[in-house]
């Protein structure tokens, strides 16, 4: 078994194949991603990204992530939820975003119901599943799409009426979010 699969980047850094080569991911893996995240309307926001994301390169949702937090005024849940239909309307005709009914529906429905929620509800509910540190990833062969956290993590927000969210996509979110490690072994930025 190779000791890792962890890639040198063109400024010589070892990182995990998917952030060696283009600068969006470069950028992404090395200052971002598995960094701890909270704070409700950030992690509203991740959540949001990676349900757009769905079916589609992370790369798309990363070139539009500007264009996407102009158009859901920042991703914070209280000016979110007061969105309406003209709102809906609008999201759909702007080609900043991903352009899905079903998902942008399930977006401004999600900033309603967080809205209800308790400050830091949404947080202390994604964090409360966070599973324990494991062993350093060698190969991404070694990195799961979906654990028994992330199973129960879907659960849970669906069990609350979030919609657009499971294992998978709450995998996801747990990598970006920090509460997993997935950088392999060898990555300079684990």
């Amino acid at each position: 078994m190779e000791s890792s699969s962890a890639v040198a980047g063109p400024d010589g850094l070892l990182r995990c194949p998917w952030g060696a080569e283009q600068d969006d991911y470069r950028a992404y893996h090395d200052d971002e991603w598995g960094r701890p995240v909270r704070g409700d309307d950030a992690l509203f926001e991740r959540l949001c990204l990676e349900a757009f994301q769905s079916g589609l390169s992370w790369l798309t949702i990363l070139r539009r992530r500007e264009g996407f937090r102009e158009a859901f005024a920042g991703f914070r849940i209280a000016e979110v939820a007061a969105f309406g239909e003209a709102d809906a309307d609008r999201l759909l005709a702007d080609p900043r975003i991903i352009r899905n009914r079903s998902k942008i529906d399930a977006t401004l429905g999600n900033a309603r119901l967080f809205g209800q929620w308790a400050e830091g509800e949404l947080t202390e509910l994604i964090w409360s599943h966070a599973p324990p540190a494991g062993p350093a990833p060698c190969r991404l062969a070694d990195v799961p799409a979906t654990t028994p956290e992330s199973v129960a993590l879907a659960k849970a927000l669906k069990q609350r009426g979030v919609r657009f969210v499971g294992p998978t996509t709450a995998y996801a979110l747990m990598q970006a979010c920090g509460l997993v490690n997935d950088h392999l072994a060898d990555c300079h930025a684990r």
